[in-house]
């Protein structure tokens, strides 16, 4: 596969390139059917039991997951406490909002029972 690689990298020809690429696909479809043969591996080994592949896979979440928690920006306390009284007022502002349309609502309808019942 490398010696192809070079030719086409070193040819001038679009065949050779052609043919690089195509060995390319045909080894990765090769490769990609080895992956999906199911109890055995690519070293030809049995496949771990569910248990060990189970452990395997919580161990890279954990892994991963402090990984990518190094990378979070932790607010500092004044940061904190701002965006906390942003989020404060602005649940306040919304529910004065709620409040008084629910209140023009219900004086619209105690409104229009009054006027149908007489």
């Amino acid at each position: 596969m490398a010696k192809n690689a070079k030719k086409a990298k070193g040819a001038s020809s679009p065949e050779v390139a052609e043919e690089t690429k195509t060995v390319n696909e045909t080894e990765a479809v090769k490769e990609k059917k080895k992956a999906d043969s199911g109890k055995k591996d690519a070293k030809g080994e049995k496949k771990p039991n569910f248990f060990v592949r189970t452990a395997r896979k919580a161990k890279s979440w954990c892994h991963d997951m402090k990984v990518e928690l190094k990378k979070v920006h932790w607010p500092t306390r004044k940061e904190l406490l701002k965006n906390c009284l942003v989020v404060l007022v602005c649940i306040l502002v919304v529910g004065v909002c709620i409040w008084v349309f629910d209140a023009l609502a219900a004086a619209i309808i105690r409104a229009l029972v009054n006027l149908v019942q007489g």
